[in-house]
C-alpha cells in the first residue's frame, strides 16, 4: 500500500470514540478491535511497529506515521498497514478510534494535539500494550535490570518448543525475529493447548509505564533505585512494583509472580498479593534455586534440592544466570519441558548491545583487541557486566568507555557509578547523554565530576569529547590482549564500530 492511500480518507466513516456513547476502546475488558481505526504515532519504532502488526493481525484498521522511512515502515506496508512519512496535524484526517502514541511523542506534537482537538482517545505506547494483553496470555517482564535479556530469552525458549508465542521487546534479538513478533491466537501446543495466545512483554518501570500492562503471568528480576526523577526515592519504587503486581488475577486464575529471593524487597512487594507468588535465586530457600558456574557458564535450576533444568550459557556473568533462570521457570509455566527449555537457554545467542561481542581488532603495532558492546547505564549493570567480562575472558587489560545516560540519573546514583568501575583498568567517559532532563539539571552534574570520583577511588579515568578522540585514545592505548567495552544507552555505540572499522583484520 502507497505512503499517500486515499483510501484512508475515502474509508467508511466510523464514529469517534469522543461521538460514541458505549465505553472507550481501552475501557473493554476485552477490546474488540474488528473494524475500529487506530492511528499510531511513531509507528515505526520497535515496539510501536510491533503493536500495529498485532493490532491488524485482531481486526484492527491500522495506519500511522513516522519521521523517515525504515525496515520497520516497508514491513508494516507490506502488512497492509499504511505508513504517512513525516509529521503534520493534516495527516490525522481519516475518521479514527483510537491514537497510541510513541513514548517518544511529546504532548506539542501537532498530531498529537490534533487527536485531542477532535476528542479521539489517545493512550500511550504502554497502555497499547496492555490493550493487546487483553483476551491473551499476557506475561509482563519487569524489573530494574535484566528485562530486555529475560524477555528475548523467554521468547526464544517458547518459540523453539513450538508455543508460537507474540513479543514485543525493546531490544533486538535475530533469533525471535528483531523487537517484535505476532504468534498465534492460541497456545498451539503442550498442556495449555487451546488457550488464548501467549503475549510477553517488557514492562518498563519508568513513568509507572508498567501499571498499563494486563499480565497474567509477571516476573520482577530486582528492584534498585533508578529514574529518581520520577520516583524521588526507593520507597516510591517499591511501591510502584508492588502495585504493577497487584495487576495479576488471584492464584484461582492463574495469576503467578515470579520474585527475585534477594534483591527484589520482596516482602514489600509481594505484601497482600491474591495472585500464586514463587521466589527464584541463589539461596537454597528459595522456591527455585539457581547455581552457576562462572568459569564454565554452566547455569542450573533445582526444586527440592534437585536438578530440573541445566544448560551451558554463551553469555557470561551470573545476572545472565539469574535472568536465564527466570525464562525457564515461566517457560515451564507455560507448558515448557525442562529438557527442552535447557536446550533452547544453550543455543541463545544474545541480544544486541547485551554483552554483545562486536569481534576482534588487529592493531598496528601487533596483536588483537577483542571488543564488546553493551547497553548498561546503571551502575549495578555496569559492574555486573565488568566482573563478567573479567572472570570469563581474562584480559590482560579491561579498557571500558562508558557514557553516563541522563544528566539527572548521573548526579543521583554518583556515588554509586564512583563504586561500580573497580573492576575497569581504565575508564574513559565522554559527555553525559542529554535526553529528557531539563537544561537546569544539565548544569548539575558533567562527566568531569565522575571522573573525579573514580579517580578518587584509585581507578584510571578520563573524560574525553568528541567520540572520534575516543576511538583516537584507543588506537594509541590499546594493545594486544585488552578487552575494550563500550557501554550506555545513548549513541555511544558508534566508538565500538568506529574502532572496529580501522582494523586491519575483519572482525568475526
Amino acid at each position: 500500500m502507497e505512503v499517500n492511500d486515499p483510501d484512508i480518507v475515502a474509508a467508511p466513516v466510523m464514529p469517534t470514540l469522543f461521538e460514541s456513547t458505549g465505553p472507550s476502546l481501552a475501557e473493554q475488558e476485552v477490546p474488540d478491535f474488528a473494524g475500529r481505526r487506530v492511528w499510531l504515532i511513531g509507528i515505526g519504532g520497535s515496539g510501536m511497529s510491533g503493536l500495529a502488526h498485532m493490532l491488524k493481525r485482531r481486526g484492527a484498521i491500522v495506519c500511522g506515521s513516522d519521521r523517515e522511512p525504515s525496515a520497520a515502515t516497508e514491513a508494516l506496508e507490506a502488512d497492509g498497514i499504511t505508513v504517512r512519512i513525516g509529521h503534520a496535524a493534516e495527516q490525522v484526517t481519516a475518521p479514527c478510534d483510537l491514537v497510541i502514541a510513541s513514548a517518544a511523542i511529546r504532548k506539542d506534537h501537532p498530531e498529537y494535539e490534533e487527536a485531542l482537538r477532535r476528542g479521539i482517545e489517545v493512550v500511550s505506547y504502554a497502555k497499547g500494550v496492555g490493550l493487546v494483553q487483553r483476551g491473551r496470555t499476557g506475561v509482563s517482564i519487569a524489573g530494574t535490570h535484566g528485562k530486555s535479556s529475560t524477555t528475548s530469552m523467554l521468547s526464544h525458549i517458547l518459540i523453539q518448543c513450538g508455543l508460537d508465542p507474540s513479543l514485543i521487546v525493546g531490544a533486538t534479538c535475530t533469533q525471535i525475529g528483531g523487537g517484535s513478533r505476532t504468534g498465534a491466537d492460541a497456545i498451539p501446543a503442550g498442556p495449555m493447548r487451546g488457550r488464548p495466545g501467549i503475549m510477553v512483554a517488557e514492562a518498563c518501570e519508568f513513568n509507572r509505564s508498567f501499571h498499563h500492562h494486563r499480565p497474567v503471568i509477571g516476573l520482577i528480576n530486582n528492584v534498585e533505585e533508578d529514574h529518581l526523577e520520577i520516583y524521588g526515592n526507593l520507597e516510591n519504587i517499591v511501591k510502584a512494583f508492588h502495585e504493577f503486581a497487584a495487576l495479576l488475577p488471584d492464584a484461582e486464575h492463574g495469576g503467578r509472580l515470579l520474585i527475585a529471593a534477594d534483591g527484589a524487597h520482596r516482602r514489600d512487594v509481594a505484601s497482600g498479593l491474591r495472585c500464586a507468588v514463587s521466589t527464584f535465586g541463589w539461596a537454597p530457600s528459595a522456591d527455585f534455586h539457581v547455581q552457576y558456574d562462572p568459569r564454565t557458564g554452566q547455569s542450573t535450576v533445582l526444586v527440592g534440592g534437585n536438578a530440573v533444568c541445566s544448560w551451558s550459557s554463551q553469555i557470561p556473568g551470573d545476572h545472565m544466570a539469574l535472568n536465564g533462570a527466570a525464562a525457564a521457570i515461566i517457560a515451564h509455566w507455560l507448558g515448557c519441558e525442562w529438557r527442552a527449555i535447557g536446550e533452547a537457554l544453550g543455543g541463545f545467542m544474545g541480544v544486541d548491545r547485551r554483552m554483545q561481542c562486536l569481534g576482534d581488532r588487529t592493531m598496528r603495532h601487533g596483536g588483537s583487541v577483542t571488543v564488546f558492546d553493551d547497553y548498561g547505564h546503571h551502575p549495578t549493570e555496569c559492574e555486573a557486566t565488568l566482573k563478567a567480562l573479567r572472570t570469563r575472558f581474562e584480559p590482560k587489560r579491561l579498557i571500558c568507555v562508558f557514557q553516563p545516560h541522563q544528566h539527572s540519573r548521573t548526579r543521583f546514583l554518583l556515588e554509586h557509578f564512583a563504586k561500580s568501575f573497580s573492576q575497569a583498568d581504565v575508564v574513559i567517559v565522554p559527555d553525559i547523554y542529554f535526553v529528557r532532563d531539563s537544561e537546569e539539571e544539565r548544569t548539575k552534574v558533567s562527566a568531569s565530576d565522575l571522573v573525579d570520583r573514580l579517580r578518587a577511588r584509585g581507578v584510571a579515568a578520563m573524560h574525553l569529547y568528541p567520540f572520534d578522540a575516543i576511538v583516537e585514545q584507543l588506537e594509541v592505548m590499546a594493545a594486544d590482549g585488552d578487552l575494550v567495552v563500550v557501554m550506555g544507552a545513548g549513541p555511544v555505540w558508534k566508538i565500538g564500530h568506529s574502532f572496529l572499522g580501522r582494523a586491519n583484520g575483519a572482525a568475526r
